[in-house]
């Protein structure tokens, strides 16, 4: 067994870790809610930090464990690794990004998850900040569980989670979470995205497109009703 020294830390051998396989794990609905989630903040949050945001990529918290496979998380401060034949950079391995993810998030299909159990209790116990669990297919909707809700958020507290209540919203992370109802890649749905503290969604690249083509075409009109009303009072637009 060989150990990286890094200071007065010892990184853990992975050597057997299995980073990767070839197992489907996932179904349409929740693979487009990952890039959903994900594709946004890389396109169109305004982040001074730098940050790492990725979808159904396992979370190593300890060699000894298997990892924890958030279908989204976030992790602000972190750059991505670039050097990816590298085995230590193609997981989250918590020892080397230095830190947990301060949001993870879990997309409800099926009653086997164990997303308001099992996996709850171990997010709270790793340490991270935030958790929250998303139920567009209403998988989960007894009394004890969503409380008639499609998303429930859970902030850490003394190693605990506290359940936040709506708007939810992330203080220490700067974004929002709402859930949104329209039109992500050709299908109409029910969606969770990251928002702003106004409840403005973070928008997709091409949702960015159209809104600056929007914002251009007003100011395209505005200057033409400016420009019309000029020659009105017989001004020259151009001489101004």
């Amino acid at each position: 067994m060989t150990q990286q020294y890094i200071g007065e830390f010892v990184a853990p051998d992975i050597s057997h870790i299995v980073t990767e396989n070839d197992t489907p794990v996932d179904n349409f609905q929740s693979a487009k809610q990952q890039r959903l989630l994900v594709e946004p903040l890389y396109t169109s949050w305004l982040e001074n930090l730098p940050f790492v945001a990725d979808a159904n990529v396992g979370l190593f918290y300890t060699a000894k464990q298997d990892p924890i496979v958030p279908d989204a998380f976030l992790s602000l401060g972190v750059e991505m690794p670039t050097d990816w034949s590298k085995k230590q950079n193609r997981s989250y391995f918590v020892w080397e990004f230095g830190k947990f993810p301060d949001v993870c998030i879990e997309i409800v299909s099926n009653r086997e998850g164990n997303e308001l159990g099992k996996k709850k209790d171990l997010y709270a116990r790793i340490g991270v900040p935030y958790y929250a669990v998303f139920d567009p297919l209403k998988q989960l909707q007894r009394p004890d569980e969503m409380n008639g809700q499609l998303l429930r958020v859970w902030g850490l507290s003394f190693g605990q989670y506290v359940e936040l209540s709506q708007p939810f919203w992330l203080p220490t992370v700067g974004l929002g979470l709402t859930v949104w109802q329209g039109e992500f890649e050709a299908v109409s749905g029910i969606w969770l995205r990251w928002c702003d503290r106004d409840q403005h969604v973070i928008p997709t690249g091409a949702e960015g497109k159209v809104l600056e083509f929007q914002r251009a075409e007003a100011e395209r009109q505005k200057a033409d009703r400016l420009a019309a009303r000029l020659r009105e009072l017989g001004i020259n637009p151009d001489e101004i």
